[in-house]
């Protein structure tokens, strides 16, 4: 005991030195922030630590912006974002322009007869179908196949992906510091001059990556119809990979819609970490970015979610894992006790010293793993602080929930201890740091505070907020928000007695695979090659 305690303070005390060097004075010194004229900002930090940059462009819109009737839209843009330009990824850009004209005609007048409710005609439905066919193949033989990526990794680019959450779209790579002006034109040109050429190819990509991550996969099924169960009104209730109907019927001519509503510079930041000058490269950046036409911002007007006044459940019958879900309605982040959920998933959650582990895993032996977090599906409105627990062979979804349950109680009668408070508190400074660690990972974490705070200072206040938690919060909100009236649960209980391949078991994080319940984030890693995009937690 004595020898951990020792490591835990020499621990402490580098990472307080660390922190020294990580805090906001230094950042201020390195940072430069400026919103061009068309809206856009942009953020560059200096990081001479090797001759590298990473970027993170993020996108103030994602799956809860899916119009009704086109859900999985946002996710399908993304796909598109790496299609190329009228430059890029295309033999003769005039003639492919209009063969993609053609192709958006000749799809409207088959979803117009396929969709007719009453006198549809089959044998000419067929004839419109094969002319749709024909004009995509007519606009294939333009198209130069991952143009774009391949153009990145020739010049050093390592690691481009993207994903959509419900709230956001983001897209990043790295590449030699040498490569930043040819960066910065690939990133501008894509979003200055999409072409979203190989649509429907790349529709039928994303309509088997939803029967991979949801159709084919228990955990799946049992997070997208518990996230409709949790949200009867607000848009979090729809899945964000979308409705196999609507990916059946959205077309290309939708897509661009989507993109000239919320693909605006207003709602866009940029960040770039890493070896460059601040001073040399703004001006750079401002060059490429500020092509962007401006654009009126999009009205962030949603439905507002009424309150929760009765348990809700959703029971999934499955030869496959059982799994315990639960979750509780709670603000959006900018809560005045947002810090307070964040302590509580800590104490719940963070490691094998954490209660559920310790209770469930540990002691009780009747889970194989078990978590408490906020997030579900999102952050941005109103979401869920969830529970779930993995049960072991013998053990009940039931015992999962009364074990769970228990320690709910624990939060809601006795104060936590001052080890388990002073812990929680220096766990954040030490996340904090980890996050600053890589140039990916600041450049993610600048972008994102300052988009939702309008300051990336507020990425070291958070830390500041959690330090000023008391054990009277945590009580006071365990109480308010932990209550029966205000609980959605899910549920899948095996009914055959026996798992069965792709029932959902723990990955390496510790939650069930194909589906996480932290909520949908559905990425893609050059989804120009064909491959599914996997769906997973951000």
């Amino acid at each position: 005991m004595k020898h951990r305690t020792l490591k835990f303070a020499v621990l402490f005390l580098l990472l307080s030195a660390i922190a020294l060097a990580q805090n906001v004075a230094s950042f201020e010194k390195r940072i430069q922030v400026k919103t061009l004229p068309n809206g856009l900002t942009l953020i560059v930090c200096e990081r001479p630590e090797a001759p590298v940059f990473s970027f993170y462009t993020l996108v103030d819109a994602g799956s809860a912006q899916d119009p009704m009737g086109a859900t999985g839209l946002a996710h399908m843009f993304e796909h598109m974002a790496f299609k190329g330009t009228d430059k890029i990824g295309t033999t003769d850009y005039a003639a492919e322009k209009i063969a993609l004209e053609k192709i958006e005609v000749a799809y409207a007048a088959y979803i117009a007869e396929r969709d007719k409710s009453v006198g549809r005609d089959d044998a000419k439905l067929k004839q419109l179908e094969k002319a749709w066919k024909n004009a995509i193949a007519a606009a294939d033989k333009y198209v130069v196949s991952n143009a774009f990526g391949k153009l990145v990794e020739q010049n050093g680019g390592e690691d481009m992906n993207a994903s959509t959450a419900y709230d956001l779209t983001e897209y990043h790579y790295s590449m030699p510091v040498n490569r930043l002006e040819l960066w910065a034109y690939l990133e501008s040109e894509r979003f200055l001059h999409p072409v979203l050429r190989e649509f429907y190819k790349e529709r039928d990509v994303v309509i088997e990556e939803r029967r991979m991550s949801v159709d084919s996969r228990p955990v799946g099924r049992l997070i997208e119809q518990f996230t409709e169960a949790a949200f009867a009104a607000h848009p979090y209730h729809r899945p964000g990979i979308g409705w196999i109907s609507d990916l059946n019927s959205f077309s290309a001519t939708d897509a661009q819609k989507f993109f000239d509503k919320y693909y605006v510079p207003a709602n866009m930041v940029v960040a770039v970490v890493g070896d460059v000058k601040a001073d040399q490269a703004m001006p750079l950046l401002e060059k490429y970015f500020g092509r962007l036409p401006a654009r009126p911002q999009p009205d962030e007007t949603t439905t507002i979610e009424p309150p929760q006044n009765s348990e809700r459940k959703v029971t999934l019958k499955d030869r496959s894992q059982p799994l315990y879900l639960e979750g509780y309605h709670r603000p959006d982040y900018r809560s005045k006790d947002d810090a307070v959920f964040d302590a509580i998933s800590d104490l719940m959650s963070e490691g094998r010293t954490s209660r559920l582990y310790r209770a469930l895993v540990r002691d009780k032996k009747i889970a194989s793993y078990s978590a408490g977090f906020s997030g579900l599906p999102d952050t941005k409105y109103p979401h869920l602080f969830a529970f779930y627990a993995v049960p072991l062979p013998g053990h009940s979804p039931q015992e999962m929930a009364d074990a769970i349950h228990a320690e709910i109680d624990r939060l809601k009668k006795e104060d936590i201890s001052d080890d388990e408070l002073k812990m929680i508190k220096t766990r954040s400074k030490a996340n904090l740091i980890r996050g600053l660690a890589d140039n990916e990972g600041l450049a993610t974490q600048l972008a994102f505070y300052q988009t939702r705070y309008g300051d990336w200072r507020e990425l070291f206040k958070s830390v500041d907020r959690i330090d000023q938690v008391t054990k009277a919060d945590i009580r006071r909100v365990a109480n308010e928000v932990f209550v029966d009236t205000n609980r959605t649960v899910g549920v899948i209980e095996n009914s055959s007695g026996g798992g069965a391949p792709g029932g959902g078991q723990p990955s390496s994080d510790g939650s069930p695979s194909g589906g996480s319940p932290s909520g949908d984030s559905f990425s893609s890693d050059q989804p120009s090659s064909g491959a599914a995009d996997q769906g997973g937690a951000r």
